[in-house]
């Protein structure tokens, strides 16, 4: 019995230094162990939440970058679709111009042809109505030098004389008022020159016709075509084969009109 109780006898000693050591150790442990340790998880804990604070900013920035890079985007589709509206637009009014302007063109150019066309055309009756009537007028020469002994001239002045003679009361009244008031000579032009005998004959007619001396100023105009003319202050008294050649060239013209008219009915 007294072995089991010596047995049984708690050695405070080694109890106290096992606590001590226990509590050394605990100390130790929470010093250089520990501590450490939960320094490392806190430091690891706050760079993971400032990772995760990180991460979190940045997803932000994408997301307000995405939005504002969708808005850009929207608003260049606006933009291209109102550049692209405006530039179908300004092809659009350029073309109407382009097509007015070459219309305009068009137009300009065939007025010029039918201008030009009709200037020729004009020419060439000028110049045909000239040609017929120098033939005319040779023809007739000729005629009246084979069937007179007088000369054409002398027969054109003869008729002139007739008409002076045979003028009405009012307007033999009318050229006597205008040659009374003339200060220059009355002018009298032929499509010839006439010699000093048919000058002397058409003096003694106008002497006649208004009663006294009538200064005269002969003048050459080949446009008469076989003709006279007298002219006083707008008054004019004449007879040439032109007017006959104009009548008869009046004439054709009408005819001809009348024969085109005609065919592009029966067509």
């Amino acid at each position: 019995m007294r072995r089991v109780s010596d047995a049984m006898l708690i050695d405070w000693f080694t109890v106290g230094a096992q606590a001590l050591n226990f509590l050394v150790l605990v100390w130790l442990m929470k010093r250089f162990l520990y501590q450490p340790i939960l320094r490392g998880i806190d430091a690891r804990e706050q760079r993971i939440a400032a990772q995760l604070a990180d991460a979190a900013a940045q997803t932000a920035e994408a997301q307000r970058q995405r939005v504002e890079f969708e808005g850009k985007n929207q608003a260049f589709e606006a933009q291209r679709a109102t550049l692209l509206s405006q530039a179908v637009e300004e092809a659009e009014v350029q073309r109407q111009q382009l097509l007015l302007a070459a219309r305009q063109a068009a137009d300009a150019l065939s007025a010029k042809r039918q201008e030009a066309l009709r200037n020729e055309a004009s020419t060439l009756n000028q110049a045909l109505a000239q040609r017929v009537q120098d033939e005319v007028f040779a023809i007739a020469r000729k005629a009246m030098a084979d069937l007179a002994d007088s000369s054409l001239e002398e027969r054109l002045v003869a008729v002139f004389i007739s008409q002076l003679q045979g003028l009405d009361a009012p307007t033999q009244q009318r050229l006597a008022e205008v040659i009374a008031l003339g200060s220059e000579p009355v002018l009298l032009r032929s499509a010839f020159e006439l010699p000093a005998a048919q000058r002397q004959l058409l003096q003694d007619a106008l002497n006649n016709c208004f009663a006294g001396e009538v200064a005269l100023r002969f003048e050459r105009k080949a446009e008469l075509l076989g003709g006279i003319e007298l002219s006083c202050h707008g008054q004019r008294l004449a007879w040439s084969i032109n007017d006959y050649l104009q009548t008869l060239e009046q004439s054709v013209g009408e005819l001809l009109q009348a024969q085109a008219r005609a065919s592009a009915a029966q067509a």
